[in-house]
């Protein structure tokens, strides 16, 4: 149980972190043609290039001895609220938001924290149907 309660902590602090996060021009590796979120290497365990609209994405294999890191972009002119989740705590969540211009796509990277093991998933809602975002969570070692 001491790592769902660890796992919780270190979402709820990720979530207070999200307001003093500085939002970038780009993603740390630059995308091809597009993409709004370059491949993340080796440490990727999930990738999203690039998707419009609403939507949201499941996946499992988190390993609580890493660090994990969520790098999300979008660009359209509105904005995005990602919901991330972990399977073995649904209640402990960490939610952001994330503005999106139009033409150059905003960039945001939200540490989560160690701690974190087994699956997750997140629900991306846009505020217009042509939202496009793309994301990347990581697990550097």
């Amino acid at each position: 149980m001491k790592h769902a309660y660890t796992a919780g902590r270190a979402l709820v602090a990720a979530a207070a972190m999200v307001s003093v996060l500085t939002l970038t021009a780009g993603p740390a590796q630059a995308a091809a043609e597009g993409e709004l979120v370059g491949y993340p290497g080796p440490d990727g365990v999930l990738w999203i290039p690039e998707w419009t609209g609403s939507g949201g994405f499941v996946s499992g294999g988190l390993n609580a001895h890493l660090d994990t890191l969520i790098t999300v972009a979008c660009e359209g002119g509105g904005s995005i609220e990602v919901t991330f989740r972990l399977d073995e705590e649904p209640e402990a969540r960490a939610p952001f938001s994330l503005t999106c211009p139009t033409g150059t796509p905003a960039t945001v990277t939200v540490p989560l924290g160690t701690g974190l093991h087994g699956g997750f998933g997140a629900a991306v809602t846009t505020s217009s149907p042509s939202i496009r975002w793309g994301t990347a969570v990581i697990q550097p070692e």
